[in-house]
């Protein structure tokens, strides 16, 4: 639906169903959201706020033909190529970080054109997601003027009618479902996000369909007691996962550092091992835990405190 006309994007999301409802589920039935070929953008950065308790259940359905969207794309990426699951992504970044280089297997698959990556600066995929929220069919933008992503992203360029200067449009982006992970959210699907909130408010109200996993359901009485931080409302929500760790081995703000030991042996592997390396790690990870509880326990108990005890240092 991403590459759909704007008038079928606009006419799916006014048919949504904005009713206020018991929205809690488990996540093997959240996931049934997602169907094979779709739009599939994900909140957080990086490893920031990545919701893992979604992902990994989608690669544990076999999910296939998916198109992956996010601001940085982090090796999540990697593991939905491996699995068959991806057959595109749409980002500014695919690896984990500056300290681990560029993403390999993501240059192996591209490069033998198993998968299509669509590159756009960081600020244009965010104006994409931006326009789509909006309701309108483009926004206008001086990034990737110069570059050459402007000819390859499939952006255009006009004159501006009021400077005679020349502008970058980039079409809105409408995915088929966002998947989200926040602190809190209430049952109905209002949510809340602690620190910086990246592009998941967007992403809510662009995407036809939202996965939102939350470290805690609360009482709606709890929430609005700090109605200005419930950036995500309930109207634009489909279903909500109560999943504690639900973004580990990534960070969630305040709650849990990332995991970097893991994630410089997952990176190391693939490093040395390539995408075989990968495909253990799902063995280890995805397939072979029953359970998102029995996921958490490969990590164990000390360390997931650990991690806790680390966020909360920083968060004083």
């Amino acid at each position: 639906m991403s590459d759909a006309s704007f008038v079928e994007a606009r006419r799916r999301l006014e048919a949504k169903d904005r009713s206020r409802r018991d929205k809690r589920m488990p996540v093997e039935r959240a996931a049934e959201l997602v169907r094979d070929g779709d739009h599939i953008a994900i909140g957080g950065c990086l490893y920031s706020r990545t919701p893992w308790v979604t992902l990994r259940e989608l690669l544990r359905q076999r999910r296939r033909d998916l198109t992956l969207s996010r601001n940085l794309l982090c090796y999540e990426g990697e593991l939905f190529m491996v699995a068959g699951a991806a057959r595109g992504i749409v980002t500014s970044w695919a690896g984990i970080g500056l300290p681990w280089g560029l993403s390999r297997i993501v240059r192996e698959f591209v490069e033998s054109g198993r998968v299509r990556f669509d590159e756009w600066s960081h600020l244009a995929l965010g104006l994409r997601y931006r326009a789509a929220a909006m309701g309108v069919p483009f926004l206008p933008t001086l990034s990737m003027l110069g570059s050459d992503l402007l000819a390859r992203a499939g952006a255009r360029t006009m004159t501006c009618p009021f400077t005679g200067e020349r502008l970058c449009l980039v079409p809105a982006l409408f995915p088929d479902v966002a998947l989200l992970h926040v602190h809190r959210a209430d049952p109905f699907g209002n949510a809340q996000i602690d620190g910086y909130p990246h592009m998941d408010a967007d992403l809510a109200v662009a995407a036809a369909a939202v996965i939102v996993s939350a470290e805690e359901i609360v009482d709606p009485e709890d929430l609005r007691r700090h109605a200005d931080r419930t950036i995500i409302p309930f109207f634009a929500v489909d279903a909500v996962v109560e999943a504690p760790y639900g973004a580990y081995p990534h960070e969630c703000y305040g709650l849990y550092e990332a995991d970097l030991a893991h994630i410089d042996a997952y990176a190391r592997g693939v490093a040395s091992g390539g995408a075989d390396a990968a495909r253990r790690h799902l063995d280890d990870y995805v397939y072979g835990p029953e359970t998102f509880e029995a996921y958490l326990e490969r990590f164990g108990v000390g360390r997931l405190l650990e991690r806790r005890r680390a966020a909360q240092e920083l968060s004083r």
